[in-house]
């Protein structure tokens, strides 16, 4: 894949940021500004956390998985993480204002790991943890109340501004289109 350059998009648990200064063979620093401390969980972080890195999908790549993009939209709270069987399963509640996006089939990306919800219930969801992720990840290493970085799904956000949900729920112009 090539070294880290200077101005390289890393995701770091899911938070896009940019290489700023490297310090080879690997390590390299970025800043995080106060939008980013606001909206994730990078204030917690201390030094030695393990984060999971991946570097920015280059457009001629092949995609394998969800549309990521390292934009977080929030942060969720770990409820519970039980293994059953080979694998784990995590129930995470979202706020309020990211419950919506979140639907049973659908993707939902947490520190930077895109994954398939498997089941809804109000805010909380629950997901699956294969033994190769687990494996690779932290998210099996999260205490009951931990805070995670959650991405929603990036077409529905879309979805929403283009039909102007709040308008359709109010019986304006949108809902006479779709009629």
């Amino acid at each position: 894949e090539g070294a880290i350059k200077l101005g390289d998009s890393i995701a770091c648990n899911g938070v896009c940021l940019t290489a700023e200064s490297l310090q080879p063979p690997n390590r390299f620093t970025v800043a995080a500004g106060k939008e980013t401390l606001d909206c994730t969980t990078f204030s917690t972080l201390e030094v030695g956390d393990k984060l999971h890195l991946e570097r920015a999908l280059q457009v001629n790549d092949r995609l394998d998985g969800h549309i990521v993009s390292g934009h977080v939209d929030g942060v969720g709270h770990v409820i519970s993480t039980e293994q059953e069987r080979e694998s784990w399963v995590l129930w995470i509640e979202a706020p309020d204002e990211l419950a919506r996006y979140i639907a049973t089939k659908g993707s939902i990306t947490v520190d930077g790991v895109s994954l398939t919800v498997n089941e809804v219930d109000g805010p909380r969801f629950r997901i699956n943890i294969i033994p190769f992720t687990a494996e690779h990840t932290t998210l099996c290493t999260h205490p009951a109340g931990g805070g995670v970085n959650l991405e929603v799904d990036l077409i529905a956000r879309y979805l929403e501004r283009m039909l102007g949900v709040d308008n359709l729920r109010s019986g304006g112009k949108t809902a006479e289109r779709l009629e």
